[in-house]
């Protein structure tokens, strides 16, 4: 099954940011057989605004889609890992009624974001490691963590973590973007970065872990989760101008915009020109691409 979205999410406000655990996009599946991609600067998610501007309005469509397919029940207690900016917890807010939901993530900045745009007493945002959560066994009635999960050092003892927390038959679910095909935004800068210079290779972010097809459910099923299922979810991408597209990548955020602060003046343009040629081949307008993320459900046991 695909999940597209079918109505408008105007009223979710704020946007994942991935979370700033990032040390190096190094995560092990249940084989601990891995790709990387070289993401060495914690600092490349330290702008929130910048990230709003790159992903986050991305991330605002993908959230309910997300929570349709998690499948919550009306007064969960939800535990968000990896909570970023805090959109996540406000489409939780927004879709179910949960009796609590809390957001953990490693980043003071971001927490204080999540906090300073959220007024609804069910919410509240802290500090923590998403491999080392605080809160007793069976805390919660459902653990979800989207767009991040892939950039933790160590993914298995996250998830470990996450089924720690939640009761027995609550739910376990996240997201990844699919860097390889179906994230076209990024797909073509890639596309084109290599292109240009085949040693950024090992910075494609197609080499992150958990980013194919079967991948995360793999790593549900090696966890003991029951019922897994995973699903692809799809958005549109729709940016009224190539500048709309491109300016985002000059601010440094994620490993994209990462690799373009590396880049010399000259080098920036020419990158800048090959990806106008290739999103506007039949003239200046409005872009129009699709984000497909991988998502997994699964029960913690019986």
């Amino acid at each position: 099954m695909e999940y597209r979205p079918t109505t408008s999410f105007d009223s979710l406000c704020c946007a994942v940011v991935v979370s700033a655990v990032l040390l190096s996009a190094c995560g092990g599946g249940p084989g601990e057989q891995v790709r990387q991609v070289e993401t060495t600067n914690p600092e490349m998610f330290s702008e929130s605004e910048a990230y709003e501007r790159f992903m986050g309005r991305w991330s605002r469509l993908l959230a309910p889609l997300f929570l349709d397919f998690s499948d919550l029940d009306n007064g969960d207690a939800v535990l968000d890992v990896g909570s970023g900016t805090g959109a996540l917890a406000s489409a939780v807010l927004s879709v179910i009624e949960p009796s609590r939901v809390i957001g953990v993530d490693p980043s003071a900045a971001y927490v204080n974001y999540a906090r300073s745009r959220t007024s609804d007493d069910r919410a509240t945002f802290e500090e923590g490691d998403g491999q080392e959560l605080r809160f007793s066994d069976d805390a919660f009635d459902a653990a979800i963590s989207m767009l991040v999960i892939n950039f933790i050092p160590d993914p298995g003892k996250a998830l470990s973590e996450m089924i720690r927390v939640t009761r027995p038959g609550g739910v376990v679910a996240a997201a990844v973007w699919d860097y390889d095909e179906g994230m076209e935004m990024l797909r073509s800068f890639w596309d084109e970065a290599v292109a240009l210079n085949p040693s950024s290779e090992d910075r494609d972010e197609r080499n992150m872990p958990f980013s194919r097809a079967g991948e995360l459910a793999e790593l549900w099923r090696a966890h003991d989760l029951v019922d897994v299922q995973e699903a692809p979810l799809v958005i549109p991408m729709s940016f009224p101008s190539f500048d709309d597209f491109w300016s985002p990548f000059l601010e440094g955020e994620g490993p994209a915009g990462a690799y373009v602060a590396s880049l010399s003046e000259g080098e920036q343009r020419e990158l800048e020109g090959r990806l106008r040629e290739r999103l506007q081949a039949q003239g200046v307008g409005a872009i129009s691409l699709s984000g497909r993320a991988w998502a997994v459900r699964g029960l913690v046991a019986e």
